[in-house]
């Protein structure tokens, strides 16, 4: 066991792929099993990475969650900024710009529409909760429109590790009850077809939520609303720490 236990710590990234990969098998086992598809195994995965992270912290006095378990500690870097900005590129790079023009006016319209709301209602939440200075609003408020926004803005504006984990949170709320409702709300709204899952993702935004609360709905609508929500995300980071940034600085100056 512990020869075992040395290589799990000398290879720490290793093995933090190999963790996350039991946690998304059993996320989606739970999800074929036990709620038939109707909430999706990302969406599972979320939720249980949200309370392992909590109980290890509980468990273990730390400030990094499962990370503060010595055997456990790749998942610090697996999670890290480095990763995340790895994960914007990949995502840009995979994006299509003659793909977005297929959804038109619309669909254009409907990223930036649900950019600015989602920012907007994420701000508001952060003044509520007594939040003032123009970053930690920001940074909030872009947290809200998904968990990668959120972050990318925290670290532009010079945000708090603490404010840019409330962001992170609210997008992964975000992102969970997306994933959740899509399916419940898809007849109600008329999500049945391309356009209007394209106009969803760029609504919605949040790319893990959209895609996987498509992939409950109908799969086959997966590609159109993640094409737009990819663009979301994208957009969300040129406008959250400039011109979004530059407003609540100018309401609260």
């Amino acid at each position: 066991m512990e020869l075992l236990e040395s290589i799990l710590v000398k290879q720490g990234l290793i093995t933090a792929f190999l963790f996350v990969g039991v946690v998304m098998w059993f996320a989606y086992w739970l999800s074929d099993n036990i709620t038939k598809g109707h909430v999706h195994g990302s969406a599972i995965a979320i939720a249980l990475g949200l309370l392992i992270a909590y109980f290890s912290g509980l468990y273990t006095g730390g400030k990094k969650g499962i990370a503060d378990f010595t055997v456990l500690s790749g998942v610090a870097l697996l999670g890290g900024a480095m990763f995340r900005d790895f994960a914007i590129i990949s995502t840009a790079y995979g994006a299509n710009l003659d793909a977005i023009k297929k959804a038109g006016f619309v669909g254009a319209l409907s990223v930036i529409m649900g950019v600015v709301i989602s920012f907007v209602v994420g701000a508001v939440i952060a003044i509520l909760f007594g939040y003032t200075d123009p970053v930690d609003i920001s940074t909030i408020g872009a947290g809200a429109a998904t968990y990668i926004v959120g972050p990318v803005t925290g670290t532009a504006l010079g945000a708090s590790s603490e404010v840019i984990a409330l962001s992170v949170a609210a997008g992964l709320v975000k992102s969970v009850l997306v994933m959740s409702a899509t399916p419940f709300i898809a007849n109600r709204i008329g999500l049945n077809n391309p356009l209007s899952a394209m106009i969803y993702g760029g609504l919605m935004g949040t790319t893990s939520g959209v895609a996987g609360g498509l992939a409950a709905t109908d799969p086959r609508l997966v590609p159109y609303g993640a094409m737009t929500a990819t663009f979301y995300t994208g957009v969300g980071c040129l406008l959250a720490p400039s011109v979004l940034f530059f407003a609540v600085r100018f309401i609260f100056a």
